[in-house]
């Protein structure tokens, strides 16, 4: 589990790709200074498994069904990527709760700043809106967000990003037509799950 606060932006090192699946070494020595072979990370929302690591950097397998459903498989040489170590049972839970298991890959629909605020507009797969509510929370890139607008006639959700968000994610290299890995909170499709077989046991 991890809470959407991220730790750091690191930066891929390699990329090889096989035939159904690809290895990726991520830089990030603060991660790498954390982590065991086996831990769960958080690569721009996305659960992976460490494979191998050193002072420096640590490196990941993703299976060819991750590359297709998410935006892992866009990345080259040099992308900048969040990074979010699994949560321990004593951290805080400062953001919400996220399983690193993305549901879609929304797009960057347009950006908008002044001194204090960057909005970010955001084209979400229309099957996933019926999760998200104003005021909720949602994870784009790895990173716990605030639902500031809802627009569901056009399937666009709207964020706020603070300087301190954007100084701390790879959210500030994005550009309108970008792809962002989303995950919806887990709650709403429990409760979607639960309501459904109520209604299949009547």
């Amino acid at each position: 589990m991890f809470t959407g606060l991220i730790q750091a932006v690191g930066e891929v090192g390699a990329v090889e790709r096989a035939e159904s699946s690809a290895r990726i070494t991520i830089k990030s020595a603060e991660i790498a200074s954390q982590i065991a072979q086996g831990d769960s990370v958080s690569v721009n929302g996305v659960c992976l498994t460490v494979t191998s690591f050193d002072k420096h950097s640590f490196e990941v397998d993703v299976m060819v069904q991750t590359l297709n459903l998410t935006s892992t498989g866009a990345l080259v040489v040099g992308s900048p990527v969040n990074l979010e170590l699994a949560t321990r049972s004593q951290d805080r839970l400062g953001g919400h709760i996220v399983q690193g298991h993305v549901d879609g890959v929304a797009k960057v629909k347009g950006l908008s700043a002044d001194k204090e605020w960057t909005r970010m507009d955001v084209l979400v797969p229309s099957h996933l809106m019926k999760y998200v509510v104003a005021q909720g929370s949602i994870c784009l890139e790895g990173v716990s967000l605030t639902v500031g607008e809802l627009d569901d006639a056009h399937d666009q959700v709207s964020v706020w990003l603070i300087p301190e968000t954007l100084a701390k994610t790879n959210l500030s290299k994005k550009n309108t037509g970008d792809p962002l890995n989303v995950e919806v909170d887990v709650l709403a499709k429990y409760v979607e799950r639960l309501i459904a077989r109520g209604q299949d046991r009547k």
